[in-house]
Order: C-alpha cells, then sequence, then structure tokens
C-alpha cells in the first residue's frame, strides 16, 4: 500500500430538521390545536485513532465525508429522526488542523477518545412549540440549522521512541535490521529508503521500544533538494533523536562537514524540533582507525558545540549496537515514568503543538518554493529547448 502522510478532506454536519407545521384532525373533536412535532438533530463528525491503519492514503480518493441530517418533525407530536453521526478512522499520530483558522483542533494520540471536529446542526422547532394562552393556534416553526463544515489537513506522525536521521548512506536502515525485524531496503547508492520505516527492539522481558527510519537529508532539503524535508515531521513525536554520522562517506565528503549541515536543515525545518534531545553516534568504526575516530570525535564536538557522550557503533556487524540499545532503553524508562509528572507532561504536549505549526509552516513554504521554481522553469522551456536544437 502507498504510504501517505498528508491529506486535505471536506468534513460537513448534516442539517437539523425543521419543525412541522400541524394541526390536530380527529373526529369529533374540534380545535383539536396544534401537534407539529420538532425535528431531529443533524449528525455530527468525530475523528478517531486506529492502531490498524498506518497511511492516510485513503483520504485523497475520498475527499469529502458529510454526516447524515436530521429528518422533520411530523404531526401528532412526532420528533423527525436525528442524523446518524459520522465516524471516520485515522492512524495513530494523526493530527488535524483547520486549514482556515489554523487552529489544532486534535492531536490523535492515543486510541481511547473519538474527537468532535464538526457540530451537527441544531433541530427546528414545530408549531406546538409556540402555542400559549393567547395564541391558541400558532403558524409559526423554525427551520433546522445548517452543521458546521470545515476544511482540514490530516497530518500523520509515526509514533516511535527513538527517531534516526542523517545524511543517505550513513547507515539508518542498515542499523533498524541489526536491532529488529525491520527489513528495509540497504544498497550502496543513496536514498534506497523513500518511506518511513519503523521497528520494535527489544532489550528483554517487557522492555522494548520502537525505532523509525526516515529517508536521508541533504544540503538544501530546506528548498526541496533530494526528497526535501517532509518526512521530518516523522520525528516530531520520538523521545530522542539518534544522529547517525558516516566515518567513511563513499562519496569522500567530510564527516564533519556533513553533521553540520543537517542540523542546520533541522533548524530550518523546526526550531523546537531541533532542541530535542539528540544523540550523535558514529556509524562504520570498523572501517577506519582509533586514532581517526579520536579526531572525529574532537572535531564533532569543535563543530557542534557539542558536550554529550559520542556514540560508536558499526551497525553491519553489530559491534556497540546493544550497548546503544540499553542506553536508549534506560533513557526512555525515565522518560515514561516523568509523563507520570503534570509539569512534565504539559512541557511535553506545548511542544508537540508547536512542531505541529512549526511543520505546517515548513512544509507550506517548501510546496510554494517548489512551485516557485517548477513555474521559473517552465518559462525558460522555450528559451532551453531552441538552443539545444540549435547546437
Amino acid at each position: 500500500m502507498k504510504f501517505v502522510d498528508e491529506a486535505e478532506i471536506l468534513v460537513e454536519a448534516g442539517k437539523g430538521g425543521n419543525g412541522c407545521l400541524s394541526f390536530r384532525r380527529e373526529k369529533f373533536i374540534e380545535r383539536g390545536g396544534p401537534d407539529g412535532g420538532d425535528g431531529g438533530h443533524g449528525g455530527s463528525v468525530y475523528m478517531q485513532a486506529d492502531a490498524s491503519l498506518n497511511t492516510l492514503v485513503d483520504f485523497r480518493f475520498q475527499p469529502r465525508y458529510r454526516a447524515q441530517a436530521g429528518q422533520p418533525g411530523k404531526g401528532r407530536n412526532c420528533t423527525g429522526r436525528g442524523g446518524e453521526d459520522l465516524l471516520i478512522k485515522v492512524p495513530l499520530g494523526t493530527s488535524v488542523i483547520d486549514v482556515n483558522t489554523e487552529e489544532l483542533i486534535a492531536d490523535l494520540n492515543n486510541v481511547e477518545h473519538a474527537v468532535k471536529v464538526v457540530q451537527g446542526g441544531f433541530h427546528g422547532l414545530g408549531n406546538t412549540r409556540f402555542k400559549s394562552s393567547t395564541n391558541r393556534a400558532p403558524r409559526k416553526t423554525s427551520k433546522g440549522t445548517p452543521g458546521e463544515t470545515r476544511v482540514l489537513q490530516l497530518q500523520l506522525r509515526l509514533v516511535a521512541d527513538v527517531g534516526l536521521f542523517g545524511v543517505p548512506n550513513s547507515g539508518k536502515s542498515t542499523l533498524i535490521r541489526a536491532v529488529s525485524a525491520a527489513t528495509p531496503k540497504v544498497a550502496d547508492y543513496p536514498f534506497t529508503t523513500l518511506v518511513p520505516n519503523l521497528g520494535v527492539i527489544s532489550v528483554g522481558m517487557e522492555r522494548s521500544f520502537v525505532m523509525a527510519d526516515i529517508p536521508g537529508l541533504i544540503e538544501g532539503a530546506a528548498e526541496g533538494a533530494g526528497l526535501g524535508f517532509r518526512f521530518l515531521k516523522h520525528l516530531s513525536r520520538t523521545r530522542l533523536l539518534l544522529h547517525l554520522i558516516d566515518c567513511l562517506p563513499v562519496d569522500g565528503s567530510d564527516p564533519v562537514s556533513n553533521a553540520a549541515k543537517i542540523v542546520k536543515e533541522l533548524e530550518k525545518f523546526s526550531p523546537t524540533l531541533a532542541k530535542k534531545e539528540r544523540w550523535l553516534v558514529l556509524n562504520k568504526v570498523d572501517l577506519v582507525d582509533e586514532e581517526v575516530i579520536q579526531t572525529l570525535k574532537h572535531d564533532l564536538a569543535k563543530t557542534l558545540c557539542w558536550e554529550g557522550e559520542i556514540h560508536e557503533i558499526s551497525a553491519l556487524n553489530n559491534t556497540g549496537c546493544e550497548q546503544l540499545c540499553n542506553k536508549l532503553m534506560q533513557s526512555i524508562e525515565l522518560h515514561r515514568r516523568r509523563l507520570a509528572e503534570e509539569e512534565y507532561a504539559a512541557i511535553q504536549s506545548s511542544q508537540d503543538t508547536a512542531m505541529a505549526f512549526e511543520i505546517r509552516r515548513s512544509i507550506e513554504h517548501s510546496k510554494s518554493t517548489t512551485l516557485t521554481k517548477s513555474a521559473a522553469v517552465d518559462s525558460d522551456t522555450g528559451d532551453f529547448e531552441s538552443s539545444e536544437w540549435k547546437k
């Protein structure tokens, strides 16, 4: 199934049913009075996370959702039937944003509760409601109100504990294959990973965490270079980030320079995401001497102003992978315990909200930049082709 992590949909709540204008008509009963019933409420639209879903591809083919309208009232004081609510299932980790108001309506991180996204219309009143001592035969009713309508952007951000990022061919997919049962594609050319991959890492009885691998980043990703940085949003829900650095890049580039460029791209995408806890991991240490590794560590600490530990692994032969996973598990368990603290949980929630809007702005800016470039290329196509033919 195709992986789709963004979609825009139109949701419409049902209209409320109109009130009924009716009078009691029965043999031997004169002037029976009004008996028009109320209409039914319009149906509302709810959204709920479903752990069995992992893509928004269905919303690309069905972008419009409408709840059922309420039925009009009837005589004999019969109330119209209310419209059925519509429940839309989305993948776990989906953010729902109102396109027109830029409001974060819901952040669906759990499967427990359904969130109302549009309210159904209120029912109309029948003429019975307008009966009074001075108006015994009212001919007045009210119509049902229309339901709310919203254009929503669905933004899927994968739920994981650890997120991997780095330049292409830095060994991210190899690492997740080495420590989990995930089998992402691995090859000796850039951008073998085209969609995010998840792997579950178990380090003991009932001790496990989820790791996310995203496509590699290159300099200029903010302007759409490579695969751009739209997949970076899948790191926003992680507990911490693992920045993988290739000790011996196949293109002969400088590992320190590569790491600095990627950190700048991360800051351009989301300043809040860039402040998330991040670990540096040197990969492919089996290919270089210890002296080179120590020099690399020194240069990385100086260039990135890094004061923490720099881990060493070789994902291909599992060197250092077990120790790294154990340390990750300890950090994640501490995070899970602290989530029980109200202050800590509130800080995490505010960070998630801030990242949701930063991600939206970054993606919209990237799209507009790409469209501007493509328009410029189209305007120059004629001259380019004529010069080619002249040659």
